[in-house]
Formats: structure tokens, C-alpha cells, sequence
């Protein structure tokens, strides 16, 4: 399964955002590990201040309950002075719809 969502990044912030994800904290990276994520990637366009996140996971269950962890909490609130947040700490995000994926390579 697939997801995807965009974020957004304070102005001036981008350079700060890109290094504190360099490396992600190793305790991070285990627990989406464990949460069933498979591959996981975020880009960024700098012009509008955007993240498009892009993640492989085993079940939406599991993904969803990452933000139950502590270390993502923790995480959060490292990053929330980057980035717009809810009033729970988590960043804004807005989850997009697929509407078209092509698989496989050809052969």
C-alpha cells in the first residue's frame, strides 16, 4: 500500500528542516520500521515551502499508529518550530488521493 501527503515548511526554514532529517535520529527510523513502513521518502520544493511525503507501507493501521509512539511525539515537537502544527503537535498535513500508478518494471 501507498500514501502520500503534503507539508509545509515555515518560511526561511527549509535549510533547517533538510538538516535536522540528516540522518533521521536512528530511534525514528526503528520505529517506522516496525510500524510496517517499507519505503519512505519526502521532497521538497523550495519555491512554495512544500513537502510531498511518499511512503510504502504494509497497512494504513500500522502507519496511523506511529503518531501514538513516543518517539514520534518527540520528534514532532523537534521539528514543530519549522514547520505549521496542530494543536496536538503534528504537523499539518493534507493526505492526497493516488489517481494513478503504474508498477513493475517492463520487460
Amino acid at each position: 500500500m501507498r500514501v502520500a501527503f503534503k507539508m509545509f515548511v515555515n518560511e526561511h526554514s527549509i535549510t533547517d528542516y533538510i538538516a535536522r532529517h540528516n540522518p533521521i535520529w536512528k530511534e525514528l527510523e526503528t520505529a517506522l520500521y516496525q510500524h510496517g513502513v517499507i519505503e519512505y521518502s519526502i521532497f521538497v520544493d523550495p519555491s512554495h515551502r512544500e513537502l510531498f511525503g511518499f511512503a510504502e507501507i504494509e497497512s494504513k493501521a500500522e502507519w496511523d499508529s506511529i503518531a501514538q509512539t513516543d518517539i514520534c511525539k518527540k520528534w514532532w515537537a523537534h521539528m514543530s518550530d519549522l514547520m505549521p502544527t496542530n494543536a496536538d503537535g503534528s504537523p499539518v498535513a493534507l493526505e492526497l488521493t493516488e489517481v494513478f500508478h503504474l508498477g513493475g518494471r517492463r520487460k
